[in-house]
């Protein structure tokens, strides 16, 4: 299949306005379609701007895009990576595209008449009527008076024995803790007067420990 003519475009076109990112990437492909070659993506960086208007900035995310959508084939060839596209390949790129989005699209339909036939099956039974009515206004009383219950109970939560008796063991393990941590400052200030003839009140001094430092009880 011979590709399909390509529009030419002026500089000047390319120039008065930016172009989308559809608009790119349909002018990169161009550039392999006419040449039918191969090429590096430092050429195709000085081509696509001269021929095509597009930026060379954003020359290399326009090729990745076509490469992601196996429009563009690549390949490190030595230490070099080399880019074509013909358009056969394009062609049954693209195909394959719009079969996975016609079956994402029918999956979807079911979804949603799977979705509408729910609605009308939850809807069966809470038509309008005056025992329906009267039911959701005990209902809306039931759930005020709740919500009262529950705010007062709330004032109360202070005096509850159990929260009562998990911050008295909250507080103890924080003190274990805290008193861990004095004992090793006691080994450390130790072990400084023991090495390096440093008084108790110098040690404190250089750390900042207050006088009264010492165990909690």
């Amino acid at each position: 299949m011979s590709p399909p003519p390509q529009r030419q475009y002026s500089l000047l076109d390319m120039s008065k306005r930016g172009l989308s990112l559809a608009e790119k990437r349909q002018r990169l492909e161009e550039i392999f379609y006419e040449t039918k070659d191969f090429f590096q993506l430092k050429e195709l960086e000085k081509i696509a701007p001269k021929t095509k208007g597009i930026v060379v900035q954003s020359v290399k995310e326009v090729l990745q895009s076509l490469v992601d959508d196996n429009i563009v084939q690549g390949e490190k060839i030595g230490t070099s990576n080399y880019f074509w596209s013909f358009p056969s390949t394009a062609l049954k790129s693209r195909k394959r595209k719009i079969d996975d989005l016609e079956k994402e699209f029918s999956q979807l339909q079911k979804r949603n008449e799977d979705l509408k036939s729910g609605i009308e099956t939850a809807q069966q039974g809470r038509e309008d009527s005056n025992d329906r009515t009267e039911l959701l206004r005990e209902l809306e009383d039931i759930e005020k008076l709740h919500s009262t219950n529950k705010s007062e109970l709330h004032k109360f939560s202070e005096c509850d024995p159990v929260l009562l008796k998990a911050k008295d063991a909250a507080a103890e393990a924080a003190k274990d803790s805290a008193n861990r941590w004095t004992d090793n400052i006691f080994i450390l200030q130790s072990y400084c007067q023991n090495q390096f003839q440093i008084t108790n009140s110098d040690f404190s001094a250089n750390f900042g420990i207050p006088e009264d430092f010492d165990s909690i009880p």
